[in-house]
């Protein structure tokens, strides 16, 4: 072999991720208001995008599904052709309001905003906004569960014993459950430990009831003591309430030396206490879901549009660009704007694709679940990422990018668009095999059915499924009877017969 240094030539092929490639599939996996802030990040950094004042793209596709029809089909353009034919270079304009001078009525989001100017205003006193109304702007500010026990020790304490509160405060847990050491607490404060447990005595007092507590048998006891119902009998209860949950009723009143109708009544005051009586107190807002994609019904078929008020129009700005154009000397400062305008045609490209690749697989998804929106979960169909991805001609990662984060409003409700795609259950017959997702519903209802005198196990729900035609096994059933909730056939019986009594 011969050592000398020489000059080959090989030929060899591999995938680049080019800059506009990766900002592709970036804008694929975001959802409506991640998208917003993104686009509101590139009209900071390019002086040449503006923003308008409605979506730019065609945000609607219609569904037909007469009998023996195909669905109409959407743009047959995906982000890769897009790529592959350099459309990022393009130097077209792309400053038309497609939306106004195309589409009149696209749906719910365009209704609202076709209300008479001040309709909603005066309703509500004269608030209100273009994007219309912020139903939260009027939720008054909650106030934190430790700001409120601050307010009550600063009303009631004063000097060390106002440290001590404190620091007990700042160690309740936001069910309002005291995880603190009291010994510990007292040698790193400096003070004797009965003090502490003076003060967190006090602390005992303080509203919700049961805040402060250490253990769940103590909440309910404070609560008890704050109703006035903390006599010997419900001490008793609420020291053995292992036995309460095991439902251990007769021993429970041979312990608590009452009869029946007593017990019974001191179940029921139990059941009206609050066992963490911190949730009540601030926590973050729940903010409500902002569905990316919406389905209505129309005529035979579905309605399919993109929700447009979460996504500000992109503009290119031609003029700005010939008056910066004009003023540019150097040879940098003409690559600075070419690269400025071949980003800003780009995005307002790859916005556009996205929105038709969402409304392309959404569509595909609503043919494949048409059973599903016009009867329920419980002919919601078996379906893999790999069927869609079929079917519209893209790969399979792409459509998992798609239906990552979004979510679909229909009159059903708002769902995940990863919520339809499901495992199979074999049908019993050799039929046509069902979701997971009906058979747990199948499950919930024969569940809810039973009658306290005839509970179904898992081998009992196991026939009565294979009698529907679901070919299912013992554990599976456990496994999706666990998943939506629902407790064992021992737990169920034991819970009804206490609500019996």
């Amino acid at each position: 072999m011969a050592l000398a240094p020489r000059l080959d030539l090989r030929q060899s092929q591999s995938l680049v991720m080019t800059p506009q490639l990766q900002q592709a599939i970036k804008l694929l996996a975001l959802s409506n208001l991640e998208l917003e802030a993104f686009i509101g990040g590139e009209l900071e950094r390019n002086p040449l995008l503006e923003a308008g004042e409605a979506v730019a793209q065609p945000a609607r596709e219609t569904v037909e599904m007469p009998e023996g029809a195909e669905p109409v089909a959407g743009p047959d353009a995906s982000a890769d052709t897009l790529i592959g034919r350099g459309a990022g270079e393009a130097d077209a304009p792309l400053d038309v309001d497609y939306g106004s001078e195309t589409f009149i009525d696209d749906g719910p989001g365009d209704r609202m905003a076709a209300a008479p100017a001040g309709s909603l205003d005066r309703a509500v006193g004269g608030v209100g906004s273009e994007d219309g109304l912020d139903f939260d702007s009027f939720a008054s500010p909650d106030i934190g569960l430790h700001e409120y026990l601050l307010q009550q020790a600063g009303a009631a304490l004063s000097g060390m014993a106002l440290v001590i509160a404190g620091q007990l405060i700042g160690q309740i847990d936001d069910a309002g459950y005291l995880e603190a050491n009291l010994l510990e607490m007292a040698y790193r404060l400096g003070v004797p430990l009965a003090e502490v447990e003076a003060v967190l005595a006090v602390l005992h007092g303080f509203e919700p009831a049961g805040v402060g507590a250490r253990s769940l048998s103590e909440c309910i006891a404070l609560q008890a003591k704050e109703a006035d119902r903390y006599d010997p009998a419900m001490a008793c209860l609420i020291d053995n309430l292992d036995l309460l949950a095991r439902g251990q009723i007769a021993h429970l009143r041979r312990i608590c030396g009452v009869d029946e109708e007593d017990m019974v009544d001191m179940i029921r005051e139990l059941r009206g206490y609050d066992p963490k009586p911190g949730l009540k107190f601030g926590g973050d807002a729940v903010a409500a879901v902002t569905p990316d994609v919406f389905v209505t019904p129309a005529g035979k078929g579905w309605a399919i549009e993109i929700n447009g008020s979460t996504l500000p129009r992109l503009l290119v700005n031609k003029r700005y660009h010939s008056q910066l154009s004009g003023s540019a000397r150097d040879k940098a400062s003409k690559a600075w704007l070419s690269d400025l305008l071949a980003s800003a045609n780009w995005l307002v490209k790859a916005l556009d694709q996205r929105q038709r690749t969402i409304l392309k697989v959404t569509e595909e998804i609503v043919r494949r679940q048409e059973g599903f929106f016009r009867h329920g979960v419980t002919h919601l169909r078996p379906l893999t990422l790999k069927a869609i991805a079929d079917e519209v001609g893209l790969h399979e990662s792409t459509i998992s990018r798609v239906t990552s984060n979004k979510y679909l409003a229909c009159p059903r409700g708002t769902f995940e668009l990863k919520y339809f795609f499901t495992s199979a259950i074999q049908s019993a017959d050799g039929g046509e095999a069902a979701s997971a997702e009906a058979v747990k519903s199948h499950i919930k209802a024969l569940i809810g059915e039973e009658k306290p005198d005839a509970i179904l196990s898992d081998d009992t729900l196991v026939d009565m499924l294979r009698e529907k035609g679901f070919d299912i096994a013992r554990r599976t059933v456990a496994k999706y009877r666990e998943a939506i909730g629902l407790g064992s056939s021992v737990q169920r019986r034991r819970q009804k017969a206490m609500m019996g009594r």
